[in-house]
């Protein structure tokens, strides 16, 4: 005689990324949405990404480009310790934070890994979406042979 076995139902990941938005202080779930809203707008916008998945790596919203692997993963998240504080995280062995100082010298970064931004500022939604993009699209340059800049 087999035993049934009783199976758990699987989490639903989107429902475990929005209680993470759910979770942040509302003026930095504000910009995170917002920011959310943006990388999903770049991407259908950029040629070669195909659909994103949004997942939580390390308890972060992130957004991976599992159709065309086009992209390095992006994540988002408040900084803990800076009240008020939200980044834009990318992989600390690209050069993808070392483009982005070469482009956008006013930007304010966290080492070779984030993007600093502030709940009280105005979101340089330009540049955003151009670092965006290049995260993006960041396998695409190296498979040409060449440092996607």
């Amino acid at each position: 005689m087999t035993k049934a076995v009783k199976k758990q139902p699987a989490k639903n990941p989107a429902t475990a990324v929005e209680a993470v938005f759910e979770a942040y202080p509302k003026p930095v779930r504000t910009k995170l949405l917002a920011l959310r809203r943006l990388i999903f707008d770049t991407a259908k916008s950029t040629k070669g990404v195909g659909a994103l998945e949004e997942t939580l790596k390390w308890g972060q919203p992130s957004y991976l480009t599992p159709e065309t692997k086009s992209g390095s993963t992006i994540r988002i998240d408040q900084v803990k310790p800076v009240p008020g504080q939200y980044a834009v995280y990318f992989h600390c062995q690209t050069n993808l934070v070392e483009t982005f100082r070469e482009l956008y010298r006013e930007l304010r970064y966290e080492g070779n890994r984030a993007i600093l931004l502030g709940a009280e500022d105005k979101v340089p939604e330009a540049e955003l979406r151009h670092c965006v993009a290049l995260a993006l699209t960041y396998h695409l340059g190296k498979r040409k042979g060449g440092a996607s800049k």
